[in-house]
């Protein structure tokens, strides 16, 4: 049997383009603190999404959500995911499900993420139900349109969200 008395300081990535964080992200990365010692939060770099904040502005609208917790990291990440969570000796990659629809391509990531890098788990968690229907891409449509995504995101990336697409609010018929 094997000492357990030392504590193994363990580290999860939670990867993504955060375009912008949600509250569906911060119920996720909450999740994970419970799991882990310690959360990277990676920010992908070269996104194929083509976002809508730079990635500054997203790097900035994570640190300033998670602005008193030391336990969290932001890092942008380039490159192969399982590689840089390796090089962290990250135990595992956390991935958000929602849905049944999100758990294909997630099954099949986790399994080539796994026959590259043996040594990092793939661990999957669920938002709690008020956060799972809603993504980035629904809550930048409903922004970019005039609706009220207050309740859905921190109230900083609100706040940008209205002044990134404020030309859109100014041309609205009350």
């Amino acid at each position: 049997m094997s000492n357990k008395n030392h504590h193994e300081y363990s580290i999860a990535i939670y990867p993504g383009t955060f375009d912008p964080i949600t509250m569906g992200h911060v119920d996720i990365i909450s999740r994970a603190l419970k799991l882990f010692d310690k959360v990277i939060v990676a920010v992908a770099v070269n996104s194929s999404k083509n976002p809508v904040f730079t990635l500054d502005e997203r790097l900035t609208m994570i640190k300033d959500t998670f602005i008193d917790e030391e336990r969290i990291c932001v890092e942008s990440v380039s490159g192969l995911l399982v590689n840089y969570a390796f090089a962290q000796k990250a135990k595992a990659i956390v991935r958000g499900i929602r849905a049944v629809s999100d758990f294909d391509y997630e099954f099949q990531l986790a399994l080539m993420n796994r026959k590259l890098q043996r040594e990092v788990d793939s661990v999957f968690l669920m938002p709690g139900f008020r956060w799972i229907y809603i993504s980035s891409s629904i809550i930048k449509d409903a922004a970019r349109h005039g609706g009220d995504v207050s309740e859905l995101v921190p109230e900083h990336v609100n706040k940008m969200l209205i002044k990134k697409f404020s030309h859109n609010y100014s041309n609205k018929t009350l």
